[in-house]
């Protein structure tokens, strides 16, 4: 009995933390924000054309429908099957707090626990999904880090020799990652166990499509900023494209929500001498703001709105 109410309290505290990590994220994105006084957000958003930032925002929605198919081929992967509302709903919520607050493993995870539980999904099954969307990321960022490498000019790693050997030996070890997963999607068929959880390789093909579809999503991200940026500074697409890739990877590995600081002083040692940094990190803020703080917002609302949906539901369930 006492077991039985342990797990009781157990599934409600896990399910009532994606709840709490949601309200972890805003906090943080508040603080990231507060950083940058309110005048200097408003000038950001005035400076850059109206048709930008609609692109920019085309992009950031198109990014979160990648991610969000993060779940769909987590499922697949499971031999699951849901609703596609469902498995949108929760991709869509899931990123935009991790994106925010985070450790993307426990904050994520919290979130899909609370939705997939409701569906009669069991606690390994969520785990497996988690585990294999937390390496379709990784694998991107593998891919990506060794084409971020080659396209990022040197002077953007700094002049010290120590950091060119670093960043050489990341993207060399970015490569082995990548060539290692594939091999082992390849040849490896016996199951990998992790306590009473069991995980197996994918298939190859399957390889191939967390790789497609994790470097997608970072490309979409990409374009978030780019066009954020372009109307001030003249950067040749490719070197963008390379150190966002390296940024955006080195921001979410550091664990800091939202990769702030670590993300801009990459991007300020690649600007030329002459270009003037306020239109940079207006632009950057630009970037947050479209990227960040409005997905969060949105999935907040639609959050309390199927709560409220639930809650509504359930009384009148209650009733008859």
């Amino acid at each position: 009995m006492k077991k039985t109410n342990f797990k009781r309290l157990f599934k409600k505290a896990v399910s009532w933390a994606g709840l709490f990590f949601f309200v972890i994220a805003a906090v943080m994105l508040y603080f990231q924000l507060s950083k940058y006084p309110l005048e200097d957000i408003k000038n950001a958003l005035f400076n850059i054309p109206i048709k930008n930032l609609i692109y920019a925002c085309i992009a950031s929605f198109l990014g979160y429908v990648a991610l969000s198919s993060y779940d769909y081929l987590a499922l697949r992967y499971i031999n699951r099957k849901l609703e596609a509302w469902k498995w949108i709903l929760v991709g869509f919520i899931g990123y935009s707090v991790s994106n925010n607050a985070g450790h993307a493993i426990v904050s994520g995870g919290t979130v899909r626990y609370r939705f997939y539980t409701r569906w009669r999904f069991k606690g390994g099954e969520i785990v497996k999904m988690v585990t294999f969307s937390g390496f379709t990321y990784l694998i991107a960022c593998f891919f990506l880090t060794v084409v971020g490498y080659a396209l990022t000019p040197e002077h953007a790693f700094g002049s010290a020799q120590a950091s060119h050997i670093t960043t050489a030996i990341v993207a060399l070890g970015s490569l082995i990652g990548l060539v290692g997963y594939f091999l082992l999607c390849a040849f490896y068929k016996k199951p990998i166990k992790i306590g009473k959880i069991e995980l197996t390789m994918p298939s190859v093909k399957m390889a191939t499509a967390q790789t497609l579809l994790g470097s997608f999503d970072i490309v979409l991200a990409s374009f978030v900023l780019y066009f954020c940026l372009i109307p001030f500074i003249n950067i040749p697409f490719d070197v963008f494209m390379g150190v966002f890739i390296v940024a955006q990877v080195l921001g979410v590995f550091s664990q800091v929500p939202g990769g702030l600081g670590v993300f801009e002083g990459l991007f300020l040692a690649i600007l030329p001498s002459d270009a003037n940094t306020a239109y940079l990190f207006g632009a950057l803020i630009a970037y947050r703001i479209i990227y960040y703080v409005l997905p969060l917002i949105l999935s907040g609302g639609v959050l309390l709105i199927y709560e409220g949906y639930l809650k509504h539901r359930r009384k009148q369930l209650s009733k008859s």
